[in-house]
């Protein structure tokens, strides 16, 4: 699939060799709208730490499409792509949201502490469909039920092409879902070979906020134990060709944060405009 028909928007911007921008947004309306207007490349609806709508995700996401930009884009792509955070942590090997977040028509789905390879397994089947045992790309296994009417429609796809599409990228290079898998525990870190090894993952993030928590130095991003341990996870993953998000960009800090190595970054709402400017700047 070349990038002119690519329709996420997060992973063309990867396949250009640029980094994605994005932002942590409320699954709310008018934010969506405002979003919407955005040069950003896609926004994460955060409801790990909100409560779980499918209703009001549903609402936001319409809102969040701008057809007339799509109509001046010539493109089915959105302009800014949806991905959802879902609240369930990796350890209770969650399927379902990622289901229904699918169903809705998200682009991708960020699973919140993933520590174990079987955990980030899990996550990867849970955004698949299932494949005949033997057939090519047939694993992980796939556990996401069938109901893709949704999808299709808000993708602007028929349902056979949502079928064709509709699969997990890097892993299958035509497909427009991605898996973002938190890395934020030392008990991840200690795994994190295995973790990365398992096919389908499309980038990790480091959770620095729980991550400095359980090595004692809350919310400190830079201290030396703290930054010791980013650093780490960030060579592993790009020695292991996986892509890598920054959860909190700030225009002060995206230069090094790009200069690290980051594919990702994450701009904090409040101050997203600034951020995402910097960026352009820089790229």
């Amino acid at each position: 699939m070349t990038k002119t028909n690519r329709l996420n928007g997060i992973i063309a911007a990867l396949e250009e060799g640029r980094p994605a921008t994005m932002a942590f947004v409320r699954a709310e309306r008018e934010e969506a709208i405002q979003y919407g207007l955005s040069q950003l490349d896609g926004v994460l609806f955060e409801m790990e730490h909100t409560p779980y709508s499918a209703s009001e995700l549903r609402d936001a996401m319409q809102f969040l499409m701008n057809r007339r930009r799509m109509i001046q884009g010539g493109s089915l792509r959105p302009q800014v792509t949806p991905f959802v955070r879902i609240p369930a942590n990796g350890a209770e090997m969650n399927t379902w949201m990622a289901k229904q977040v699918l169903d809705q028509g998200v682009y991708g789905v960020v699973f919140p502490h993933i520590a174990t390879a079987e955990q980030a397994r899990n996550a990867v089947s849970a955004c698949r469909y299932a494949r005949p045992a033997g057939a090519a790309l047939s694993e992980p296994k796939g556990l996401r039920g069938d109901a893709p009417n949704a999808a299709a429609r808000y993708w602007g796809l028929t349902v056979p092409e949502y079928y064709a599409q509709a699969d997990v990228w890097p892993l299958d290079p035509n497909g427009e879902i991605m898996v973002v898998l938190m890395i934020e525990s030392v008990e991840a870190m200690e795994n994190l070979d295995e973790i990365l090894a398992v096919p389908g993952i499309g980038a990790i993030m480091i959770g620095e906020g729980d991550l400095s928590q359980q090595l004692g130095y809350p919310r400190q991003y830079e201290h030396p134990v703290v930054a010791e341990a980013k650093q780490a996870i960030l060579t592993k993953a790009k020695a292991a060709g996986i892509r890598v998000a920054y959860p909190h960009a700030t225009a002060e800090n995206a230069q090094k944060v790009l200069e690290a190595g980051y594919d990702i970054l994450f701009c904090t709402p409040s101050r997203s405009y600034a951020t995402l400017d910097k960026v352009k700047s820089l790229a």
